[in-house]
């Protein structure tokens, strides 16, 4: 997972080796950021969202340093150049919970629990975003321009 200096422990085995989890997770997050929703089984998307936050807080960031690890992470540049443009203007005054999971039924065969995940404050979404406060939005705006004073010049 970006962001994290040990990588994926932590997270649900989902009954796979660790390098095939992480493969999944990758291919699952890519997916998510391309198409801004999926379907999967539940345990799958409550591993792919703590992944694909992380990615969006690299976007909102913006530096090279940040473009740099969600690349390590993604690999896969149109869908990188899409959070670092698009997802990051869209989230910039959203303080995280930048996807949803909403629960459907259950599969046939298996009784698994499936589930949609997806981005939210998107057109066609299942499910409508609650705005974002005014005490939050200000406080967000007040701690973005006291991390710009920060920042070292590069």
């Amino acid at each position: 997972m970006p962001g994290l200096g040990h990588g994926f422990r932590g997270t649900a085995k989902l009954g796979r080796d660790s390098a095939h989890r992480i493969s999944m997770l990758r291919n699952m997050s890519s997916s998510l950021l391309k198409h801004e929703r999926i379907h999967t089984t539940l345990p799958k998307a409550k591993a792919v969202r703590v992944c694909v936050e992380k990615v969006i807080t690299l976007g909102k960031k913006g530096t090279l340093k940040h473009r740099r690890k969600a690349l390590d992470f993604i690999r896969e540049k149109p869908v990188v150049e899409k959070v670092f443009a698009g997802l990051a203007d869209r989230y910039k005054f959203r303080p995280g919970g930048y996807t949803r999971i909403i629960r459907t039924q259950k599969r046939y065969g298996d009784n698994a629990q499936l589930a949609y995940i997806e981005l939210v404050d998107r057109p066609g979404e299942l499910k409508k975003a609650t705005p974002v406060s005014k005490e939050t939005l200000e406080r967000t705006i007040a701690l973005n321009k006291l991390h710009q004073a920060y920042q070292p010049r590069v």
